[in-house]
């Protein structure tokens, strides 16, 4: 077969469509209903949470979240890289390249998939403690990553899979797979927490079943539509023979960019591991404000991914002007809404937070509130941040991202919330102990606002500076 043939159902490139704003929306739509259903999920664990267990479930809870968007993290080293070749091999019309790079990509996420489970058997038990949460917390934490552990090379399977079809140009495929996982999970969890017909009443192991079955159902059906054929891309046995070449392009790409979000988990597991210091109130309250602030971040992360397989293709067809425009596009549309989340839910912070938390767990509303009005006044920076971010990914461009993702979190985020959130720290290098302001929670959030405000104006220099559409994948 020659470079530049093509399946039966694969998906037309956004390169030969007219305009920037209309495929731009296809391709961002799915991922918002996506998102939105993954959202439904969220919401789902923390009202069976919050209503029908208590203050130390929710803590726990809160930390599990963290975990398993460590584990998709370090799935995004290969699913990073994949969409950035997908995307640009199909923008130039060369589907057989694509379709290596797809098979490639599941090779080596079952590579990671395999180190990550071994990973979390091994060092399970100690998780939670050294996140510093403490007591009954930690030990529901600790059988929550038990039980979801064995599905995590499907969690890997689905996310590879679905990065692949999304620089295809593939968003559907996504969504539809979303909407049958999310839609497993909130009906197990339920089911099995609840005790609903014949099935047993699990309490907090239900919850960790419901995303294990789901987590696998997900994998499953990627499997099946690479396996079949989607989008001009499918599996094949020859393909999945090593291609150290393919690899090692996947994973120059991949390492930085998997690097970055890496990074950012790693910092935000820091960022948690301070909150849980200041006791499981304060967890608590982060974790549902964290679930409010999703509302706010969906628009982000759908555009994100609109503006990454924009860039790739665009510049795959070599038209960095339109991969410009459709980027900035990306960042018009999914900043207004999300600028329109923010403002509602600033205004409405108090009874939002209430939905998560039974009538005895008020306290947790009423700490949570001030913090999503906090996170309200800087979603302008995080617009700006996860759009133009998503873009530069899907140019190849890795390093800036990591760079300025390092400097944001560990240069500003951390230190801050050292020195506003305690009474005061220590600096063992110098010998030093720091008075702080002592706010608390609050002030851990404050520190994150301006953090964000400090990596949207660097990511938004880096991205002016046009560096990103001279970058070869």
């Amino acid at each position: 077969m020659s470079e530049n043939d093509r399946l039966p159902n694969a998906a037309p490139s956004i390169v030969g469509q007219a305009g920037t704003f209309r495929p731009m929306l296809r391709l961002a739509l799915p991922v918002l209903g996506e998102q939105l259903l993954g959202t439904a999920v969220w919401f789902s664990d923390r009202l069976l949470t919050g209503h029908y267990l208590d203050t130390a479930h929710l803590a726990a809870v809160t930390l599990m979240a963290y975990v398993l968007w460590l584990t998709w993290g370090v799935s995004s080293v290969v699913a990073t890289g994949a969409t950035a070749m997908v995307a640009r091999f199909v923008g130039a019309g060369r589907q057989k390249n694509a379709r290596w790079v797809a098979n490639q990509a599941v090779l080596l996420g079952a590579v990671f998939a395999i180190l990550v489970a071994t990973g979390g058997w091994l060092l399970g038990p100690r998780v939670a403690t050294s996140l510093q949460l403490q007591g009954v917390a930690a030990e529901l934490a600790t059988e929550y990553l038990l039980v979801v552990l064995p599905a995590v090379p499907m969690m890997m399977l689905m996310t590879v899979g679905i990065a692949c079809l999304r620089g295809a140009g593939d968003m559907v495929a996504g969504l539809v797979v979303m909407a049958i996982v999310d839609s497993v999970n909130i009906a197990v969890s339920w089911a099995l927490v609840l005790g609903l017909g014949p099935l047993p009443e699990l309490g907090w192991r239900g919850i960790a079943l419901g995303t294990a079955v789901a987590y696998t159902t997900g994998g499953l059906l990627v499997l099946g539509m690479l396996l079949r054929g989607r989008s001009g891309l499918r599996l094949s046995l020859p393909r999945l023979i090593p291609r150290l070449d393919l690899m090692r392009r996947l994973l120059r790409i991949g390492i930085p960019g998997g690097a970055d979000m890496l990074s950012i988990i790693g910092c935000q597991l820091w960022f948690l591991s301070l909150i849980n210091q200041l006791g499981n109130l304060a967890t608590a309250a982060h974790g549902v404000a964290i679930c409010v602030e999703s509302i706010m971040f969906m628009p982000g992360a759908a555009f994100q991914m609109a503006a990454a397989t924009i860039a790739g293709q665009y510049l795959g067809a070599r038209d960095p002007a339109r991969a410009t425009r459709g980027v900035l596009m990306a960042l018009a549309t999914g900043g207004g809404v999300m600028l329109v989340a923010a403002i509602s839910i600033f205004t409405f912070a108090g009874p939002l937070a209430g939905l998560f938390v039974a009538a005895d767990q008020a306290d947790v509303a009423r700490q949570a509130a001030p913090l999503l009005r906090t996170v309200s006044l800087a979603m302008p920076a995080l617009a700006l941040t996860i759009i133009l971010t998503g873009g530069l990914r899907g140019s190849g461009d890795t390093r800036w991202p990591l760079a300025i993702s390092l400097l944001g979190l560990l240069g500003v985020r951390i230190p801050l919330t050292h020195y506003l959130a305690f009474d005061a720290f220590h600096l063992p290098l110098l010998g030093w102990t720091v008075e702080g302001l002592d706010l608390g929670v609050a002030g851990a959030w404050y520190a994150m606002a301006v953090d964000l405000y400090v990596r949207a104006a660097l990511i938004t220099t880096r991205f002016l500076s046009g560096g990103w559409r001279r970058i070869e994948v």
